[in-house]
């Protein structure tokens, strides 16, 4: 078969983001925006949505995601069709601490790791187990991204020190270690910033420098 090359524009096949993260201050509205969304699970992991009218179910270990995935998948299989069209991880940074066990169990699989007996990866030399566990996050993130038409993301954000021309500045962030906050913003289809405006709950994807938000949609932009 040989290879067509295309003659005109393609017509847009996605509208609305596959992978999107919502980011802001503690108590700025993140999980009561996502609770409003019709047939969105919350997958809760410290207890947020409990305060609110929302489609959630809580998880505190990997075990629980495990188990969650798996009963989500079993769904699929016997009725053929994603029975949620948003799932929404409660939130990233919390997401983060519950890995660390499943980053140990990663890298104890590797030769050089068999023999690891300490509890936290983290204070491997030169910052080698944080290879680790930004696989373990990355897996469960991917253990429910093909469960659900869109995945989001919930996390808190923090100022990071970056260089602009020579200058350092301050900027926004996704409240994650080291280069998986990076990483993930670079999957994302959107990137959200949550606030508050007197009685309003406002999602900014307004881009620029200094900041992380942004949007491939256009309807976002």
């Amino acid at each position: 078969m040989s290879l067509i090359l295309p003659k005109e524009k393609n017509k847009p096949k996605v509208n609305n983001p596959r992978f999107l993260i919502i980011f802001g201050k503690p108590k700025s509205g993140k999980t009561t925006a996502v609770a409003a969304l019709d047939n969105n699970l919350i997958i809760d992991l410290e207890g947020g949505s409990e305060f609110l009218s929302a489609l959630s179910i809580q998880a505190r270990n990997i075990n629980d995601l495990g188990e969650i995935s798996k009963a989500i998948q079993e769904e699929i299989n016997k009725t053929g069709k994603k029975p949620y069209k948003y799932i929404t991880i409660d939130n990233a940074t919390r997401l983060e601490e519950i890995c660390l066990g499943y980053a140990k169990v990663l890298y104890k699989q590797t030769p050089i790791g068999k023999s690891y007996n300490g509890d936290d990866i983290r204070t491997l030399p030169n910052g080698s187990g944080y290879l680790y566990l930004r696989q373990a996050v990355r897996k469960v993130i991917d253990m429910f991204r093909d469960l659900c038409e869109s995945l989001i993301l919930v996390t808190h954000l923090k100022d990071k020190m970056v260089n602009y021309d020579g200058q350092d500045v301050t900027e926004i962030a996704i409240d994650l270690t080291g280069k998986l906050g990076d990483i993930l913003c670079g999957e994302a289809d959107a990137i959200g910033y949550c606030y508050r405006k007197k009685n309003e709950t406002i999602i900014s994807f307004e881009g620029g420098e200094g900041t992380v938000r942004e949007a491939r949609a256009l309807h976002l932009r």
